[in-house]
This record gives C-alpha cells, sequence and structure tokens, in this order.
C-alpha cells in the first residue's frame, strides 16, 4: 500500500487525475470505478478541466457506481446515478450507455446484484477504482462487520449513516432511503487499482486503521491490506494519527517520476 500524503486537497486532485490521465492515454477503453461523496469532488472538477484543454478523453471509456440507493425513482436529483452525472460524468464525452450503476429500481434485487457483478466482468474488470472512506472505516456502504469477501449486494442502512446523509434531502432523515445496493469488499478488491481519498481530522483515526491496523471486519477498509496496488492520498489532517508519516513522505519523494502512483 502506498500512502502519500499532501499538503492540500488541489495536490491530491491533480496528483490522481495523473493517474487518470495516464492510464486512459495508455488503455483508451479503460473501466474506471466512480464514487459519490465529497471526497473525489476535486478530482472530478480536475479531470473535467483536463477534458475542456484537450488532454483526456472518455470517449473509449467505461464506469461502474460503488453503490445506489433501493426505491429511489430514476429522475430523483439524490439518486447516485443522477449524483455522477451532475459532479461528473456529463460534464465530459463518456458515450451514451457508458456509465453504470447497480439498479436500485429493480423488482428481482439479488438478480440486479448478479447482473451487476457479470457487467463488470464482462467489461474486463475495473482498472482503477476511486474510493472515499467513511469515519468509522466503511468504503462503499459496507459497513463495520461487512465480510471481506463480500460481492455486490443490498445492505440495510444505519439510523447514522442516514441521518449523515439527511442533509441532501433537507435535513429529512425519514426521507433517506432505509437500504442500498453496494459493490462488495470482494468486488472492490478485484479492481486492478485501487485509490482511496481522506481528508479532514474526522477521517484521522480511520486511516490509522486501514494503514497500520490489523485487518478486520471491524474496519472494513483494512482489506486493502491484501491488494497488490493500492494507493491511498491524504491530507495532513487525514494522516495526523500514523505513527510512520515520515516514512511515508521520504518515500514518495524518492520516487522515480515515470513510475506515478
Amino acid at each position: 500500500m502506498e500512502v502519500v500524503i499532501q499538503a492540500r486537497g488541489e495536490q491530491i486532485a491533480a496528483l490522481v487525475a495523473d493517474a487518470i490521465e495516464r492510464l486512459l492515454a495508455d488503455k483508451p477503453d479503460a473501466v474506471l470505478g466512480l464514487a459519490t461523496g465529497s471526497s473525489p469532488l476535486q478530482v472530478y472538477d480536475e479531470l473535467v478541466r483536463r477534458h475542456e484543454d484537450g488532454r483526456i478523453s472518455f470517449a473509449r471509456a467505461r464506469a461502474f457506481l460503488l453503490d445506489e440507493y433501493v426505491g429511489l425513482p430514476s429522475d430523483h436529483p439524490e439518486r447516485y446515478g443522477t449524483v455522477i452525472a451532475r459532479a461528473f460524468t456529463s460534464r465530459v464525452d463518456f458515450p451514451e450507455g457508458a456509465v453504470h450503476g447497480p439498479d436500485g429500481t429493480a423488482e428481482d434485487i439479488p438478480a440486479a446484484c448478479a447482473a451487476y457483478e457479470d457487467a463488470i466482468a464482462a467489461a474486463g474488470g475495473i482498472d482503477l477504482q476511486l474510493l472515499g472512506i467513511g469515519s468509522d472505516g466503511h468504503i462503499a456502504f459496507n459497513e463495520p462487520g461487512s465480510s471481506l469477501a463480500s460481492r455486490t449486494r443490498i445492505k440495510t442502512l444505519t439510523r447514522q449513516t442516514r441521518a449523515d446523509n439527511a442533509r441532501f434531502f433537507g435535513g429529512d432523515v425519514d426521507a433517506v432511503p432505509r437500504h442500498c445496493l453496494t459493490q462488495g469488499l470482494g468486488t472492490i478488491m478485484s479492481a486492478r487499482h485501487l485509490v482511496l481519498l481522506a481528508t479532514g481530522n474526522a477521517k484521522a483515526e480511520a486511516i490509522h486503521q486501514l494503514v497500520e491496523g490489523p485487518v478486520s471486519a471491524m474496519w472494513p477498509a483494512t482489506v486493502m491490506q491484501h491488494h497488490p496496488h493500492a494507493t491511498v492520498l491524504l491530507d495532513e489532517a487525514a494522516a495526523s494519527r500514523l505513527q510512520l508519516s515520515g516514512y511515508y513522505q521520504e518515500v514518495f519523494a524518492g520516487k522515480p517520476d515515470w513510475q506515478g502512483l
């Protein structure tokens, strides 16, 4: 696992955009894994700027989302498919039908989850998966206690998670769906490159557990320690609990320029 500590979010966004730009230059039909939430927003804005400057194209790329609410209509503004379109995919040149998400409106939920796994496999798997992390160590909607081998499935959202997301629903926690479909930890671990972003003091303990703690279902993101190509990008606040922060900074500063993330 590579740990990269930067002073500002803009620096983190530029490094991730560099990795995606390099990936698409080498493999224009690459498959990207996209996350919602606040963590990747600066990355998406940076990618849009590079697209507008003619540096990067998504015309042959495909993308898969990490998760989706169950029961929200397809035109709901907080449906994750709508959110990612608003934040990123509609602002660049992804072709129609190239961005996929779990079907939270399906009548047969288990079949929809299996179909999503099949669609990822049929696309050749995800080349680069963007991730955020919750203060309790969850990634996607894999809350503490999730199986480290789990695949795409339905999950019941905790009261705390729904309260955290109520700001997107006018502050009304009862308007937040009780269920979601999420890629499992095993699904996420199948991606070829995991790129996790975290900023702020609220993420410091989760990052400490992720990077330096034992692998445990109590901190689901710790499964990333078993991934052969995982990158964790942090600001100084999110890195404040790391015991080896000086080491991580020294190693990153000494990397060959050609290596990238």
